[in-house]
């Protein structure tokens, strides 16, 4: 047998038994084990991690919400002003945080460098009390929302002692269950299904009160 022949059935062979370990692993695996490419699932994943570990859950949500959704706003020069850019973003958030009913969230103020220490910090607690104002009349209840001591010009983005309007945000973020203990009870799929469907009426209650036609 010469050498191309040689070669061409050391080949076939490796082929064959690539297929025999990649059939014997299908048959070995759970059924979608080979398909799940991370996303497959997630659902239930949730639901475990929230009763076998609640720290561990709320970080896995955190990292969720902030993969997500924009969990950031921008706000112009001395205002606490949101702008349509702002309220689309904070929309996006409070369809995210209805999902999530047992899940509790903080709002954090940031300003730029311009201005003293104390009025800053003081500019971004408003800062993170419109953005709470906002989301509560989305319907989100306001007893699952905090506007915290700001941050203030602590942690800009971008630094500079001139006007930055990157530094001028709020940041939302997960930060815990509504009350301790199993929060989701096994029914994670119902919690996600009843919120749905009392998101979408609360949202139609909210928008036909304020007249709004965001």
């Amino acid at each position: 047998m010469n050498k191309i022949a040689t070669f061409a059935v050391v080949g076939l062979s490796l082929a064959a038994c690539t297929q025999a370990q990649q059939n014997a692993y299908s048959w070995s695996q759970p059924a979608g084990a080979q398909i799940d490419n991370g996303t497959f699932g997630n659902a239930t994943m949730s639901n475990m991690i929230a009763h076998t570990n609640p720290t561990s859950a709320t970080a896995h949500l955190a990292n969720r919400f902030a993969s997500e959704v924009n969990s950031m706003v921008n706000f112009p020069f001395n205002s606490t002003a949101l702008d349509n850019t702002a309220r689309a973003s904070l929309r996006q958030q409070a369809t995210w945080i209805r999902q999530f009913p047992e899940m509790r969230f903080k709002v954090f103020g940031h300003t730029d460098l311009v201005g003293s220490t104390a009025y800053n910090r003081s500019l971004g607690l408003r800062r993170a009390q419109a953005v709470v104002l906002y989301l509560a009349s989305q319907g989100i209840s306001r007893s699952r929302l905090e506007a915290v001591v700001s941050f203030g010009e602590e942690q800009p983005i971008i630094v500079t002692q001139g006007r930055e309007r990157r530094n001028r945000r709020t940041v939302t973020e997960v930060t815990g269950f509504v009350r301790s203990g199993p929060p989701l009870n096994g029914k994670y799929a119902a919690v996600i299904h009843r919120d749905y469907v009392q998101g979408a009426g609360s949202q139609q209650e909210v928008t036909e009160a304020t007249g709004a036609s965001e």
